[in-house]
């Protein structure tokens, strides 16, 4: 009895819908073994799935066992010509095995013999065969590139995002609770300035997890997803950063800061506190920059921070420079125009904060039911765990063991819990507190950083407007409610 060796490869979704799949394949094989008084013994497989790196490796290993076994062997079977080889070099290859080990070259669906014409049909068949995988990679990589082109990622998004189709086209949106665990990250990296492994640790103590299957982040994924720029609206392909269509994650602000803990950004002006586009010019309309002098003087040399115009040094501009202190002097005395004494006041106040931290409470509370499903999802694992034991279905050995896993994580998941309920009761406070806003921020403003004291100002006034030498209000906000009340 004959006895062949089978390959099949599928390289495509589109070859297994037009009737190529394995099982197709496999079954063609059997058939023919069957038809001419033989079996298949060994049988390669190559699924549409694989990767170019497991498709070589697939079919080396296959040659290899041919070349070892070729006397034991009648044929090697295929279920086409251009099943057989993704490339003309593989092509030659079969051929030169056929002729070195006679092991024939059989397609089961495209027979031919072996005479010359045979192979000459062979051939076209392997080059048209070449052809078509070779346009095919050149239209993919062409339907990539104008995919990106049109501002969509060319393959899976990253986390924090999710893939959907919409009349047969994939479109990128927001994760909801993956995009929270992004958003926490930048925050722990912006403004606590924690390390990589601190952030691992505090993701896990407060419940936040990568996955249900991987809980934890690890500290590489974590490290690739504080430099990924897809979270502010960017698509990266080739090694390049393209303008995407995706809805960003991230604010440009946070995303700056944590470059600046990365050492990728050494702010100027940005690191002054009424710089960074605060101050308009009223003559002009530009911004107020900052800009550093320094002076020799009887003491030593020091340095004094100047604000300026960008167009300081245009023909006919005025030209107005104030010292830091100067503008320090005039933004304290606005500050001291802001108090919050009616009862009526401070209650719009603090639920204009719980507003402002909706999303903190929102995070909190779903992360807390989550804890609590987990741990009523434990006790009833250990009550069906004594029931067994009752019966005697395991035995106390191993009861012991489990009933001591299940209630380590029992207590680790109340731990979270009890540090998730005091985190919602801490935001709770901060909105209480509320009123007490403005003379807080008059008594500790000497303790502010640069970005602090911007986002506060910009908060409480939208924005100055430099007039000669005053530095007026220009934009108003809803907090000039509470002036000279």
């Amino acid at each position: 009895m004959k006895r062949f060796i089978g390959f099949a490869r599928v390289s495509s979704r589109e070859q297994q819908r037009e009737g190529f799949s394995l099982d197709i394949q496999e079954e063609s094989f059997h058939a023919y073994a069957k038809r001419n008084n033989g079996n298949v013994d060994k049988m390669f497989r190559i699924a549409e799935t694989a990767t170019k790196n497991e498709e070589r490796k697939v079919f080396k290993e296959a040659m290899a066992f041919v070349r070892r076994n070729a006397s034991d062997y009648d044929g090697l079977l295929f279920y086409k010509i251009d099943r057989a080889a993704r490339n003309l070099k593989d092509y030659m290859l079969l051929e030169e095995i056929e002729e070195k080990y006679n092991v024939p070259f059989i397609s089961v669906t495209q027979q031919v013999d072996n005479s010359p014409t045979g192979k000459m049909v062979r051939r076209t068949l392997a080059t048209i065969g070449a052809f078509q995988t070779e346009q095919m990679s050149v239209d993919i990589k062409d339907g990539i590139s104008k995919r990106v082109e049109s501002g969509w990622f060319p393959s899976h998004c990253p986390y924090g995002y999710r893939n959907i189709r919409i009349d047969g086209r994939s479109i990128v949106v927001i994760h909801t609770e993956n995009s929270r665990n992004v958003q926490r990250a930048f925050y722990l990296r912006a403004n606590h300035g924690l390390t990589i492994d601190e952030i691992v640790k505090k993701l896990c103590d407060e419940g936040v997890y990568y996955t249900q299957s991987k809980p934890k982040f690890t500290p590489s994924k974590l490290y690739a997803m504080l430099h990924d720029k897809s979270y502010i609206g960017f698509v990266r392909y080739k090694d390049e950063w393209h303008s995407g269509l995706q809805p960003s994650i991230i604010d440009k602000v946070t995303w700056d800061a944590v470059r600046v803990s990365f050492q990728e950004q050494k702010y100027r002006s940005h690191e002054m506190a009424y710089a960074n586009q605060l101050i308009i010019c009223k003559c002009c309309g530009h911004p107020i920059t900052g800009e550093i002098k320094q002076k020799q003087t009887k003491s030593g040399l020091h340095q004094y921070v100047y604000y300026r115009c960008a167009r300081y040094q245009s023909v006919g501009h005025p030209r107005i420079r104030l010292r830091e202190q100067e503008v320090e002097v005039q933004v304290r005395q606005m500050l001291t125009q802001f108090s919050c004494p009616r009862i009526d006041l401070q209650k719009l106040l603090v639920n204009i904060a719980k507003y402002r931290m909706q999303h903190e409470l929102s995070l909190n509370e779903n992360r807390s039911e989550v804890l609590k499903r987990q741990i009523s999802l434990i006790e009833s694992q250990l009550d069906e765990l004594l029931n067994l034991l009752l019966s005697k279905t395991i035995s106390e050995s191993r009861y012991n063991e489990k009933q001591s896993e299940l209630s380590k994580r029992s207590d680790l998941l109340r731990a979270q819990l009890t540090t998730q309920q005091d985190q919602g009761k801490e935001v709770q406070d901060i909105a209480a507190r509320a009123p007490q806003v403005f003379e807080l921020i008059k008594s500790d403003w000497d303790t502010y950083n640069h970005r602090q004291k911007q986002d506060i100002l910009r908060l409480l006034f939208g924005g100055f407007v430099l007039n000669d030498k005053l530095i007026e209000t220009g934009k108003k906000t809803p907090f000039e409610l509470f002036q000279n009340l």
